[in-house]
């Protein structure tokens, strides 16, 4: 169990039948009245961001959020199949459980899934991924002494911006968090 006081960063618990983490927490001691916590909740299951204050007392349940990793097989359909490295057990996922980012992860590259209580929710793409560009404007000379960017289509269909310099066929290591080129590989 966990006290409102105990809340820090990162901290999963159940509340009205949801999984909440605390993304951001506050102590707050006023002059007059009693002491409380004002929290930003995020749903781990929904992505939704809910704002809430609490007693420092309020007691709720703690949630561990299992975090496993496989490895990405092959799409057929609308499903994905994710493979366990220990038991080589196999599940599909669909669409609908895959963030944003899943667009930087191309076959055989690790994941970690997420679940709770045996229901998956969601994947984690590891942080940095090097992908091949497949697609892109050739660069302009003249046009590298700014930092202009162009349009260029990964390996695995995404589509993001890069410097000028960057040709087709090079590989370049992107941050799946935010979708970001960052250097070449």
């Amino acid at each position: 169990m966990y006290t409102a006081g105990d809340f820090r960063n990162g901290v999963t618990f159940e509340l009205e039948g949801n999984v909440y983490s605390v993304v951001e927490f506050q102590h707050v001691k006023p002059g007059k009245g009693a002491a409380f916590v004002r929290t930003k909740l995020k749903n781990v299951i929904t992505g939704g961001v809910i704002e809430k204050t609490f007693s420092p007392t309020d007691k709720f349940p703690q949630a561990f959020i299992e975090r496993r990793d496989m490895e990405y097989l092959y799409t057929d359909g609308d499903l994905y199949y994710f493979m366990d490295q220990q038991s080589y057990e196999q599940i599909p996922l669909g669409p609908d459980k895959l963030p944003d980012s899943f667009k930087f992860v191309k076959e055989n590259t690790v994941v970690k899934i997420l679940s709770y209580k045996g229901e998956v929710f969601s994947i984690e793409p590891p942080a940095f991924v090097e992908l091949q560009v497949t697609e892109c404007e050739p660069g302009v000379k003249g046009n590298t002494a700014t930092n202009a960017l162009k349009n260029a289509t990964l390996e695995t269909g995404a589509q993001i911006k890069v410097p000028m310099f960057i040709q087709e066929g090079e590989m370049i290591r992107i941050d799946t968090r935010t979708g970001e080129y960052m250097e070449r590989a």
